[in-house]
């Protein structure tokens, strides 16, 4: 189970960093970069990690999608900087997308390092107080803090100077309200992605006995 969530979460992370390039509006003050609508999925897979498998599992999960950031930072570089093709008449409209992708997903790394690192560390304090018990608390305590990091520096780095100070601001709260919302929702994901990982652990305990 450990496996597909660390799959899920790395490619949750870099669709992500794609969308981020497109910004839409619910109306006339509710403004948020597409990543939102997939972004949000990485939070239960984090905190599911964090409580089943243990911290140090949490920050090996964050660092596979530190590193696959990197690698599409490269990645996009190199795309850009490679010469076109004579027939292909789109290497302008190609370079304006991903060079804001550039720029996006440098911003996704510092965010995410910081933020994340700040959720686990913040997830597993909460843990030793209480335990097993109250895992609604340091789900959405974690996750409501590490996000109001990750949302003014994210916002901060990939849009500075593109747009307006109060419209900046105004993304920062709106997306923060959402990230806020988004990770009260998850909750029961969470309890449920724990009991599957729990019972899956339970499983393979069993049929170790069994075999011996």
């Amino acid at each position: 189970m450990l496996l597909y969530l660390n799959g899920a979460f790395v490619g949750f992370l870099v669709l992500a960093n794609i969308l981020a390039v497109k910004l839409f509006a619910l109306n006339e003050w509710l403004v948020l970069p597409a990543a939102v609508i997939v972004y949000v999925f990485t939070f239960p897979i984090t905190d599911t990690i964090a409580e089943v498998y243990g911290k140090e599992a949490a920050r090996q999960t964050v660092v596979a999608g530190f590193v696959t950031q990197i690698c599409a930072l490269i990645f996009i570089y190199t795309a850009i900087q490679l010469p076109s093709a004579a027939f292909f008449s789109s290497q302008e409209s190609f370079e304006t997308v991903f060079s804001a992708g550039f720029r996006v997903t440098l911003a996704s790394l510092v965010s995410y390092f910081v933020s994340q690192n700040l959720d686990i560390t913040i997830f597993h304090k909460l843990k030793a107080r209480h335990g097993d018990s109250k895992l609604w608390v340091r789900n959405n305590a974690s996750t409501m803090v590490s996000q109001l990091v990750d949302t003014t520096l994210f916002i901060t780095i990939a849009f500075y100077g593109t747009m307006p100070l109060s419209a900046l601001l105004l993304m920062i709260v709106t997306q923060y309200v959402f990230k806020w919302f988004a990770a009260a929702v998850d909750t029961p994901i969470v309890y449920l992605l724990v009991r599957l990982c729990r019972r899956g652990q339970h499983d393979k305990q069993v049929a170790a006995v069994q075999s011996t």
